[in-house]
């Protein structure tokens, strides 16, 4: 009986995708043996120009976008997996196109503090995970004799907080310990990243704690004004301040809220600073004055701003290309048990346990409920229909808009955030020599964001019952379809890589 053998390529093309950041009609030749892209041509060449029995899908007139790299996620395994997990934090990334996450190193137990730590984290994530996954390690007091080895062992970057991280084991950095930071990566192929909040000198609190609130605890508000922009503006400061001590070293703020902050970075940058920021979606597509009392699900810090706030983050990202200090624009997925967030009963995903009452004295407490937003997998239609309701973009041909916003998203989603990681040589474009990581895209089709939309682990985001514009068709990973919104995934285990190898 004759082997059957298994095509040595498979190929996929449409009439719309976005290479080398260019909208074209596109078809993409991949190896099935090594899961790379070995050809790349500018049209739809039919099926009958290959060989017999090659596995070939004509996608038109969905658009083929790379798989999205999502730089900032909490994973929170091991030790908080309750919160969410590698097998589901990465199933919620491979329904929305993510085909490659950054792992923040807090809210897990130990954090990615040590090589010890991230070792431990390493074997918790190993067959867990249905997308690529990579690392960053942490900067906290005492920790910088790890930095280098933990460079060597392929973490991506280092995270920091100049403010309480909300989490014992993960405590802020003092100037000093920046210092020491910088003089350990200096010559260090990665990037050092902060989380820009700092209580300002001048202010009555703890040097790391926020302000008490003034105000009912159940009013956004409140807890608004109680990290104002100054606290964001502050931190930078202080980090621009320390940047001389390691010129070559890149330096980044994440999750950037504050507009006031824009303008700083922007002199720092024009002055020769190697410094870029991120924001997310959450900031470009909610504002304080659409929170009701008592929704803890839109807390996460630094806060959700004004509505002239995000209208200014969406300003200066128009710029991304130019002389604008977004690069890239992330989920900072934050998740936790929803007994965390304190939910009034009548808000969707509450879970208050009758009976207890430090929890019930609480509900909907702004300052008592755990921060954070989740979203990975939600990002690409987030951004799509916002960009929908700001430009309104069609699905027409001739729609420069529509062309424009596709290859804005594919640079900040994509190319921006495989390059802040030192993936731009394998990540974020549908080149040949890259990972054949490919999201199909359906730019015009609606939804509901349900709990069964919602691959997370707890079912408790502020995007439940809205409707998105833009929908994944299909996810693929390294040359392999891993993911179908008809059909759900197309495997029983994960097949997702640990990116361990050392940047350069």
């Amino acid at each position: 009986m004759e082997t059957q053998q298994i095509p040595s390529i498979a190929v996929v093309t449409s009439s719309r995708a976005v290479i080398s950041g260019r909208l074209t009609s596109a078809t993409i030749v991949i190896s099935r043996t090594s899961g790379k892209i070995t050809a790349v041509f500018d049209s739809v060449i039919p099926a009958s120009d290959f060989p017999e029995g090659t596995p070939y899908t004509d996608y038109s007139p969905y658009v083929l976008l790379p798989g999205l790299v999502d730089a900032h996620v909490h994973l929170n395994e091991p030790g908080r997996t309750e919160w969410e997990g590698f097998y589901t934090g990465t199933q919620a990334a491979a329904f929305g196109g993510v085909t490659t996450v950054i792992d923040m190193p807090l809210n897990a137990i130990p954090p990615t503090t040590t090589v010890a730590g991230f070792r431990e984290k390493l074997n918790a994530a190993q067959g867990k995970c249905w997308v690529d996954v990579g690392f960053y390690g942490g900067i906290i007091p005492g920790n910088a004799g790890e930095l280098k080895a933990l460079v060597n062992q392929g973490v991506r970057g280092f995270k920091g907080f100049l403010i309480d991280s909300g989490v014992d084991e993960f405590p802020a950095v003092s100037s000093e310990d920046i210092r020491k930071a910088m003089a350990e990566l200096a010559d260090e192929p990665t990037t050092l990243m902060f989380h820009a909040e700092m209580v300002p000198p001048n202010t009555s609190s703890q040097a790391d704690q926020p302000q008490i609130p003034e105000g009912p605890a159940e009013a956004y508000s409140t807890f608004l004004a109680s990290r104002p922009s100054a606290y964001e503006t502050c931190a930078v400061e202080e980090i621009l301040s320390l940047a001389h001590l390691a010129p070559k070293l890149a330096l980044h703020i994440v999750h950037l809220s504050a507009m006031e902050a824009i303008p700083l970075l922007k002199k720092a940058r024009a002055d020769g600073i190697s410094i870029t920021a991120e924001t997310c979606f959450h900031y470009l597509s909610l504002a304080a004055e659409e929170i009701r009392d008592g929704d803890t699900r839109h807390k996460c810090c630094p806060p959700i701003r004004s509505q002239l706030n995000q209208d200014a983050l969406w300003a200066e990202l128009e710029r991304h290309a130019e002389d604008g200090v977004i690069k890239t624009v992330v989920s900072d997925h934050s998740p936790c048990t929803p007994d965390l967030k304190l939910l009034p009963s009548h808000i969707p995903g509450s879970c208050t346990s009758k009976g207890d009452a430090a929890i019930e004295k609480n509900q909907g407490s702004f300052s008592s409920a755990w921060g954070g937003i989740s979203s990975v997998g939600l990002g690409l239609p987030i951004l799509w229909t916002e960009l929908s309701r700001r430009k309104g973009l069609t699905s027409a041909p001739e729609d420069t808009n529509t062309k424009r916003a596709l290859q804005d998203i594919v640079r900040l989603c994509c190319a921006n955030t495989a390059a802040q990681v030192g993936l731009e040589r394998q990540k974020g474009d549908l080149v040949p020599g890259f990972d054949a990581d490919i999201c199909v895209f359906d730019d015009s089709a609606e939804w509901v964001v349900e709990p069964s939309t919602m691959l997370f682990r707890n079912k408790c985001s502020p995007y439940q019952g809205r409707t998105l514009r833009g929908m994944v068709r299909e996810t693929w990973l390294r040359g392999e379809k891993v993911f179908s919104r008809d059909g759900g995934f197309s495997r029983k285990t994960p097949t997702g890589t640990l990116l361990l190898e050392k940047r350069v």
